[in-house]
């Protein structure tokens, strides 16, 4: 929704949730912006492409590029089952590998630069006894950015990365309803509160804008100060 305030045509993908992606994007034509979704599991190759193809084929080119799919099924490191450890690889870390490749490979054929900002965690920066494939997978996904940013500089494809803190949304809001549990994470964020989404979305419409045509490589940490008491 702040892309398609900002002046673009979203494409939405999502996985099983149709009458929210439908909600979307109507939301989004009500701005006067096109918008249409696809259901496109991100960890496979051929629906990435099926993806890009579709929204090729309703808005005729991609400047801008936002890796957001991700899951994070907390589990204890001695509970983790091989099973989950590759599906969050391959959602978190192979996704934004095949949709950046293929994003990348439309933007260098028209030769118009581009944009891709990925959804990170600072979650890549510590750990979590409950979330080993989750930090994993992350901190796999701020050296892939780094090392895109070197490859698709000399096409004028800028790649960064943001990266929140505790963000309130579907992913953790039932956990978040613990008291206990929403007091120990305020209380470790300098600026006193959760995050929410549009403190998120500030950071990566900026990454997306011409007035970051100069930055990339970059991990943009959103998340109170919370790191900041770590160091």
């Amino acid at each position: 929704m702040a892309l398609a305030r900002a002046g673009s045509d979203v494409a939405i993908n999502h996985l099983d949730d149709d009458a929210n992606a439908e909600s979307v994007v109507s939301s989004i034509q009500q701005l006067g912006r096109r918008s249409m979704h696809v259901n496109a599991d991100v960890a496979l190759s051929e629906r990435v492409e099926a993806l890009v193809s579709r929204t090729l084929q309703s808005f005729g080119r991609i400047d801008i590029l936002i890796c957001n799919a991700g899951i994070c099924p907390f589990a204890d490191f001695m509970d983790i089952e091989e099973a989950q450890w590759d599906r969050v690889l391959a959602v978190n870390l192979k996704g934004v590998f095949l949709t950046s490749q293929a994003v990348a490979r439309h933007m260098t054929a028209r030769q118009g630069g581009g944009r891709i900002v990925a959804t990170g965690s600072i979650s890549s920066l510590v750990g979590g006894s409950k979330q080993a494939h989750y930090c994993a997978s992350k901190a796999g996904e701020n050296l892939l950015i780094k090392s895109m940013a070197l490859s698709l500089a000399p096409h004028g494809i800028t790649c960064n990365a943001v990266l929140p803190g505790t963000v309130e949304t579907d992913i953790n809001r039932s956990a978040l309803a613990d008291p206990a549990l929403r007091a120990h994470l305020e209380e470790g964020t300098p600026l006193g509160r959760l995050g929410q989404p549009v403190d998120v979305t500030s950071a990566v419409l900026w990454l997306a804008s011409k007035e970051a045509a100069w930055t990339t490589g970059s991990l943009v940490v959103v998340d109170g100060g919370a790191t900041s008491t770590l160091q």
